[in-house]
């Protein structure tokens, strides 16, 4: 019973210990973006379903996303599929869509998720909010 139980406890502190804080299997980095959206290289994000690429944050940079409900997503530019390459995905010509250039892989920017594999898991998203004419993300 006593081994059962110490079984049991050693199982369950692998798990806990060996979990990670995000699913896509994207390294955790600090970002704090934040620009007028009037700034010409984010301009497509006024009008709904406009996409653009941010250089210089997250692991591979940032794609932000103005839904058609009107909300705004922000993602990592760093494929979920094999993450350890920093493949940076690239916004589509359909502008709904990112393709990860070193798989094929396809995701969704709506939410994130894959559309085509091999990925199988979302890529990263982060906290995204406009206001006051300007664009801030942050995790």
């Amino acid at each position: 019973m006593m081994q059962r139980l110490g079984l049991l406890l050693i199982g369950v502190l692998g798990l806990i210990s060996c979990g990670k804080d995000n699913s896509s299997g994207i390294p955790n980095v600090s970002v704090n973006f934040q620009s007028p959206i009037s700034d010409p290289r984010y301009i497509k994000l006024n009008s709904v379903g406009g996409a653009v690429t941010v250089s210089g944050y997250g692991v591979a940079g940032l794609v932000l996303y103005h839904n058609p409900d009107g909300s705004y997503e922000a993602f990592d530019r760093c494929s979920s599929y094999q993450p350890e390459k920093k493949c940076a995905v690239t916004i589509d010509n359909t502008g709904f869509q990112v393709d990860d250039p070193c798989s094929g892989s396809k995701f969704s920017l709506a939410d994130g998720t894959p559309v085509k594999g091999p990925a199988s898991r979302s890529l990263k998203s982060y906290s995204i909010q406009v206001a006051n004419n300007t664009i801030f993300v942050s995790n």
